[in-house]
C-alpha cells in the first residue's frame, strides 16, 4: 500500500479502511495453526520480528491514509490507484483484499508465494524486497541465493537452480515464519496509540539433562511432531492389517511429503540386513535391506508412479503429479509447495553413530581417522565395519554395502532419485532429517557426518547438485506400542499406492512365501534393480525419450546419466582425498543386465 498526501486524503478514509482490516483479520475467520512448505533449516525464526513490523507499520501516522491494494499485485499499474471514495467503494476493497482470503488461496496452490508476500506487504504496510545474497553454509557454484527482507530484517535464504526459483524458495521460507503470528488475536488497534504487543509463538527447548551446560533455543517446528505422527498412523494400520510381521519393525524409516494438505507418508522401509549372497548377474537380488535403503527404493517406486501421471498427456492426471517442470531445462521437480522429509526411528549404522561427546574440529581429523569414527563404513551380513578396519576382508567378502549414514551422505550430495531417474528430475533432497529415537541424546554425529564431511565440495559439482543441509533434529518415536520388540531378518516395504506389503528376507535378498505382496514365482522384490528398469523404461515411452529406450542394460542407463556419474565421481573422490577412505562399489556384474 502507499500512503497518500494528507492534503488528499481525510481520516474518514482512514477510520473506514481500519475498521475493514479489522473485521478482517480478527473476525470467525481467524487464520488457524498450519504447517508449511520448507526447506533445510539454515538460521533462526523471524516471527517476532514480524511482530514488531505489524506494531510499527499497521498505524499509519493521523493526517494520512492508504490506498487499499487491488487483487492483482502483478499488475504494478494498479498498486498506485487512489484510495476509495465512497463508503461502498471502501467496503468492496476490503473484501478483496482479506489475508484469510489470500492465505486460503496460497494453502492451495492457487497463489504463488511472491504473489502472497507482494499482498500481504500492501494490506500489512511493510516494505518488502528480494535481496541477493550468498548461498547458506558458504555453498557456491551454479546455485542462485535470495532472501526476503522485510523492514530490514532478513529471513532464511532460499536456493535455485534461477533466480525465479531461488525468490520462490525465499518467499516460501519467509511466509513459513510470518502466517504463524497471523493465527489470532488482535492485529489493529482498538484506538490510535497503537497496536497491543502481538503473542509470538515461541519455544524454548532445552538439551538433555545429560548436557545440562548447553541450552538450545529453537522456534517450534510443527514438522517435528506431524511427520512422527503420520508415520505412527500408518505404521499402526499396517501392523494391524499384518500382525504376523509386528517384529519386523524395529527399525523403521519413512519418507514424508509436506504440503498445504499437510503431511502424507509415501514410503516406508524396516530392515537391519544386507544380503548373504553373491551379487546377482540378472539384477533380481535385493542386496541391502536396512530400513532407510528401503524407504529410499520404495520413494524411488513413488516417484516413478508421479512421472507417469506427469508423462499421461492427461491434464487432470497431470495435476496430481507431484512433479513440475522447468521450461529451459525440461528437468522435473518437485511443486514449489511440496518438500520431503525423512524420518528414522534409530540412528542410522555407521558414523552417526559417534559418542555425543566427541568432536570433529579441525585439529582433531586425524584423531577421528585413527579411531574409526568419522571414517566411511561399510555392512557385511548386517554388521557395521569401518573402511580401516582389519576386522573384515573386503577382498572375500560376497556382498558389501556401504554403511547407511554413508548412503545419506551421499543421497543429501546426488539427490535420492538415483541415477536413472535423474535423467528426469533435477536433484531431490530431504528438507529435515527427523530422528525418533528415545535412547539418543545428541544428533551431532549424524550432522557432521551428513553435513560436516563434505563441507566445501560443492564448487567442484556440477550444475544442480549441492550440498543440501537438512535440518536434523530429535523427535518423538513413531513406533506402535508393541511393535518391533526382536531383531528378525525381515524387511517390509510399502509405497503410496500399495495394496499391501512386500516382506523381504534381508539375508536372502528375495521375497519370503508369506509376504502379503509376491511380484511371481521367482520371488524377486520388487525394489530391486529388475524392477527399477522395467518401471524406467515404462516412463521412457511415456516421456517419448527415444535415446533411453535404445540403452542395451541397466548400467548403460545409468552411465547415461552424465551429470549424476560426474557429481558421484567428484563426491567419491573428495571423500577419499579427505581422509575417510574408499567407497566401496559393488561387482559391475550386478549391473550388467537387460529386460
Amino acid at each position: 500500500m502507499r500512503l497518500m498526501n494528507s492534503d488528499l486524503l481525510s481520516r474518514a478514509a482512514l477510520s473506514c479502511y481500519m475498521s475493514h482490516t479489522r473485521a478482517a483479520l480478527i473476525g470467525e475467520n481467524c487464520l488457524s495453526e498450519m504447517s508449511w512448505p520448507r526447506g533445510g533449516s539454515f538460521c533462526g525464526s523471524r516471527g517476532a520480528s514480524f511482530a514488531h513490523i505489524l506494531k510499527k507499520n499497521i498505524s499509519p501516522p493521523f493526517g494520512l491514509s492508504v490506498a487499499p491494494a487491488t487483487p492483482e499485485v502483478n499488475n504494478r499499474n494498479n498498486l498506485l490507484e487512489p484510495a476509495c471514495n465512497s463508503p461502498t467503494d471502501r467496503g468492496v476493497r476490503s473484501k478483496s483484499i482479506l489475508p484469510r482470503e489470500l492465505i486460503d488461496r496460497y494453502k492451495r496452490g492457487e497463489t504463488h508465494a511472491v504473489s502472497v508476500l507482494h499482498q500481504l506487504s500492501q494490506v500489512l504496510q511493510f516494505q518488502m524486497e528480494f535481496k541477493e545474497t550468498v548461498t547458506t553454509g558458504n555453498i557456491t557454484g551454479f546455485y542462485f541465493a535470495f532472501c526476503v527482507v522485510i523492514d530490514e530484517v532478513q529471513y532464511k535464504t532460499g536456493m535455485g537452480a534461477n533466480k525465479k526459483a531461488a525468490k520462490a524458495k525465499a518467499a516460501q521460507l519467509a511466509l513459513e515464519d510470518l502466517l504463524p503470528t497471523l493465527d489470532g488475536g488482535s492485529l489493529l488497534p482498538e484506538a490510535a496509540d497503537g497496536p497491543p504487543p502481538l503473542p509470538v509463538k515461541e519455544l524454548q527447548f532445552r538439551s538433555p539433562e545429560s548436557h545440562p551446560g548447553r541450552a538450545v533455543y529453537e522456534h517450534k517446528n510443527p514438522i517435528n511432531e506431524h511427520v512422527p505422527q503420520a508415520v505412527r498412523e500408518l505404521l499402526s494400520k499396517l501392523m494391524a492389517s499384518y500382525p504376523e510381521f509386528s517384529a519386523c519393525g524395529n527399525t523403521v524409516a519413512a519418507f514424508v511429503t509436506q504440503s498445504p494438505c499437510g503431511c502424507e507418508v509415501v514410503a516406508l522401509g524396516t530392515g537391519d540386513y544386507n544380503t548373504k549372497e553373491r551379487a546377482s548377474p540378472n539384477g533380481r537380488v535385493l542386496h541391502d535391506s536396512h530400513a532407510v535403503v528401503t524407504a529410499r527404493r520404495s520413494l524411488m517406486r513413488y516417484l516413478y508412479r508421479h512421472l507417469l501421471l506427469f508423462f499421461s498427456k492427461n491434464q487432470s492426471l497431470e495435476e496430481k503429479s507431484i512433479f513440475q517442470q522447468d521450461q529451459s531445462t525440461m528437468l522435473l521437480s518437485l511443486k514449489n509447495n511440496t518438500s520431503l522429509h525423512l524420518y528414522m526411528n534409530h540412528l542410522p549404522k555407521g558414523a552417526a553413530q559417534i559418542p555425543s561427546n566427541l568432536r570433529l574440529k579441525p585439529l582433531s581429523i586425524s584423531a577421528w581417522e585413527v579411531n574409526n569414527q568419522i571414517s566411511l563404513h561399510v555392512t557385511v551380513e548386517g554388521n557395521v565395519f569401518s573402511v580401516f578396519s582389519p576386522a573384515v576382508d573386503l577382498a572375500v567378502s560376497r556382498v558389501v554395502s556401504m554403511s547407511a549414514t554413508d548412503k545419506i551422505t551421499q543421497w543429501q550430495v546426488l539427490g535420492f532419485q538415483g541415477a536413472l531417474l535423474s535423467h528426469f528430475t533435477e536433484p531431490i533432497y530431504v528438507s529435515s532429517i527427523l530422528v525418533g529415537d528415545a535412547s539418543c541424546c545428541d544428533v551431532r554425529g549424524m550432522e557432521n557426518a551428513v553435513n560436516q564431511r563434505v563441507d566445501g565440495i560443492t564448487p567442484r559439482l556440477p550444475m544442480y547438485y549441492c550440498v543440501y543441509r537438512p535440518h536434523i533434529s530429535l523427535v518423538a518415536t513413531a513406533c506402535p506400542e508393541g511393535v518391533g520388540t526382536s531383531q528378525l531378518r525381515h524387511s517390509l516395504n510399502w509405497s503410496q499406492g500399495d495394496v499391501s506389503l512386500e516382506v523381504v528376507d534381508g539375508l536372502g535378498g528375495k521375497t519370503v512365501e508369506e509376504s502379503p505382496f509376491k511380484s511371481g514365482p521367482a520371488l524377486a522384490s520388487r525394489l530391486c534393480k529388475a524392477a527399477m528398469l522395467s518401471r524406467f523404461n515404462l516412463v521412457a515411452k511415456e516421456a517419448q525419450r527415444q535415446d533411453l529406450l535404445a540403452t542395451v542394460s541397466y548400467r548403460e542407463a545409468k552411465m547415461m546419466a552424465k551429470p549424476y556419474q560426474e557429481a558421484k565421481s567428484v563426491l567419491r573422490s573428495y571423500l577419499a582425498q579427505k581422509g575417510y577412505g574408499s567407497w566401496v562399489a559393488k561387482p559391475p556384474v550386478s549391473d550388467h543386465f537387460s529386460m
